[in-house]
């Protein structure tokens, strides 16, 4: 249930490490690695793709043997305060209409359906359901003294 096509090849991987190469380039975030504290271990990603400058989205994925640990909640949570500390506008995700947990994640972490898009998502059979919910946080501006 993922926005983007799985790697196929070296070159698609190549493909995905320019373009995270050009997000740190062109803006003050872009693709992070999800590891495991005690171990090191690779879990997943997690990151800030930007629209703007005060608007970017956000989302995860991990290892299968990853999920149910709160991995997903704790890297959202990060992408929420490092979008608060560059001054962000607003956050968003992309959640698979059916991918239940995920949504428990976004509303745990005070994300809000907002409207519901037709998304390819590239990685599903031709006959499955393809809905997408698109989910924001608005971050209000704090008062200067």
């Amino acid at each position: 249930m993922m926005g983007w096509s799985c790697h196929r090849s070296i070159d698609d991987t190549r493909l995905f490490l320019d373009f995270s190469a050009t997000q740190w380039e062109r803006w003050p975030a872009g693709p992070y690695l999800i590891e495991s504290r005690s171990d090191g271990r690779l879990l997943g990603s997690t990151g800030l793709e930007f629209e703007a400058a005060d608007v970017a989205m956000t989302g995860y994925v991990l290892a299968r043997d990853a999920w149910g640990q709160g991995y997903a909640t704790e890297a959202l949570q990060a992408m929420i305060e490092l979008a608060r500390q560059l001054g962000l506008r607003r956050l968003y995700a992309l959640c698979h209409v059916e991918h239940v947990a995920s949504r428990r994640v976004l509303e745990k972490c005070g994300l809000r359906a907002q409207s519901t898009l037709q998304n390819p998502f590239p990685n599903l059979p031709p006959d499955a359901r393809r809905e997408a919910l698109r989910y924001e946080l608005e971050f209000t501006a704090t008062a200067q003294p």
